[in-house]
């Protein structure tokens, strides 16, 4: 105990001093590409405080220890630390939408907007960590009792308090009813790791004034993306064409994509007229489906909240856990980043397809095919879970690739189970997976670019 006493004497009469490289969580991460800011360098917050202030910032650390007597702050610290500083952000999306809870007209754009600021600013936060070198506290005074394992990365700015600055502030956007409790809950994420003695008050205040500048920009970019437009235009009819009136999500046919040049950029080709032999093959073949209480089951959990929207989260913090990518913030933030963009993506490219083709639904081309549950009140052509279901697993696959074949064949699953249903044709749901791995394609093409690659 006399050695560890005067090791910390002796370090803390030196501050600050510089953690080494070695060992460490991607010290590269601050030069990886960013989706909205212009880079992680850019952003790079002022210095640390000096050797004098951080003895300070240390002693205030060591008089809060017994705060994690406290039940409340001990069940705070723990919440935190159960994954990376990105979990419970994109965990509460999924919640709210499992739960039904307002997430906006499309939550899919909250998923890829909040991941995508988390994203940025844990890069940038990663460009000052290894600019400034600044050791842990515990690092400097071994005498510091942590609750939590001392992460392997340097501890200024926090990664924990610019990821939760950055999720609260986007959130906050889409849902400015809620935004103090956001705000709030930030402050909380943040304030964890103070309690837990893994960083300095100063890491938390610069990695919140870091996040919520990375999401200003990102706030920017969402009220730029046409989402906001109302359609004004008349549903065509004729032959082969969709019955209906009011079709959802029709003006995202012409949102502005994150990487596709344009919506239409991988639009199919036209299909072929309801009236010809492949088509009226196809309706025989969806009349002709035995349904099965399997069939059926499955049908109505993809149908469900998780089987549309957050079903490649439930895979993905699986996996992460796993691979202790969990522990790897920059990696973690990477993963949720890419599924939410490209998902993103994939819904543009989706709707274009359908509206540029209006093409009609099975019951609609013959009445008297009786679909399992409500049919989506917008065209068929192509299926919008195929194409979602095909770019999701395929970004998973390139994430997770000892897992591919099992992702893929849930994504297949996931198309298959709208002709279960009885809403779609064999044509919509190949039409959507080429499409979806078109977009995917894109994406992992950006990824694999993005100078993450060791």
């Amino acid at each position: 105990m006399a050695m560890q006493v005067m090791v910390g004497m002796a370090l803390m009469a030196s501050l600050p001093l510089c953690a080494q490289t070695a060992g460490q969580v991607e010290p590269a991460a601050g030069t990886w590409k960013t989706w909205v800011i212009s880079s992680g360098k850019d952003f790079r917050v002022p210095a640390p405080p000096d050797a004098a202030e951080t003895k300070r910032e240390l002693e205030w650390l060591k008089s809060i220890e017994g705060t994690r007597s406290d039940p409340q702050i001990a069940r705070q610290i723990a919440f935190w630390d159960a994954g990376s500083p990105a979990y419970r952000w994109m965990d509460l999306i999924s919640k709210r939408i499992l739960d039904g809870r307002p997430v906006t007209a499309y939550a899919h754009r909250v998923q890829a907007y909040v991941a995508m600021a988390m994203y940025d600013a844990t890069i940038a936060t990663w460009d000052s960590k290894y600019a400034y070198n600044r050791l842990r506290p515990s690092d400097i005074d071994p005498a510091l009792r942590t609750a939590v394992s001392t992460p392997r990365s340097p501890s200024y700015p926090s990664e924990y308090s610019a990821s939760a600055a950055a999720a609260a502030a986007v959130l906050s956007y889409f849902i400015p009813q809620e935004a103090q409790a956001f705000q709030l809950l930030a402050e909380e994420a943040g304030k964890s790791r103070l309690y837990a003695g893994t960083e300095f008050p100063s890491d938390y205040t610069a990695g919140m004034d870091l996040g919520r500048k990375v999401a200003a920009l990102v706030i920017e970019r969402a009220r730029a993306d046409g989402s906001a437009a109302v359609w004004t235009g008349t549903v065509p009819t004729g032959k082969c064409m969709w019955i209906g009136a009011n079709p959802l999500f029709i003006a995202a046919a012409n949102w502005k994509p994150i990487l596709l040049t344009s919506p239409n950029e991988f639009r199919p080709a036209a299909p072929p007229a309801c009236d010809s032999p492949d088509v009226t093959q196809q309706m025989a073949d969806v009349r002709a489906y035995s349904r099965t209480f399997l069939s059926n089951l499955k049908a109505y959990y993809w149908q469900g909240p998780e089987g549309l929207q957050t079903w490649p989260l439930v895979f993905a913090d699986k996996w992460m856990y796993e691979d202790k990518l969990d522990q790897n913030p920059p990696r973690a933030a990477r993963v949720y980043a890419l599924i939410g963009a490209s998902y993103f993506d994939s819904f543009i490219a989706s709707q274009d397809g359908k509206f540029a083709y209006w093409y009609i639904r099975p019951h609609q081309l013959d009445s008297s095919m009786i679909p399992l549950f409500a049919v989506p009140n917008f065209p068929a052509y192509p299926s919008n879970h195929s194409t979602f279901s095909a770019t999701r697993a395929e970004i998973l696959a390139y994430l997770f690739p000892e897992r591919a074949d099992l992702i893929r064949a849930v994504g297949k699953e996931a198309g298959d189970s709208r002709i279960w249903a009885g809403f779609h044709f064999e044509m919509d749901n190949q039409a959507g997976v080429q499409l979806g791995r078109a977009v995917a394609a894109k994406f992992i093409e950006w990824a694999n670019r993005d100078n993450s690659q060791p």
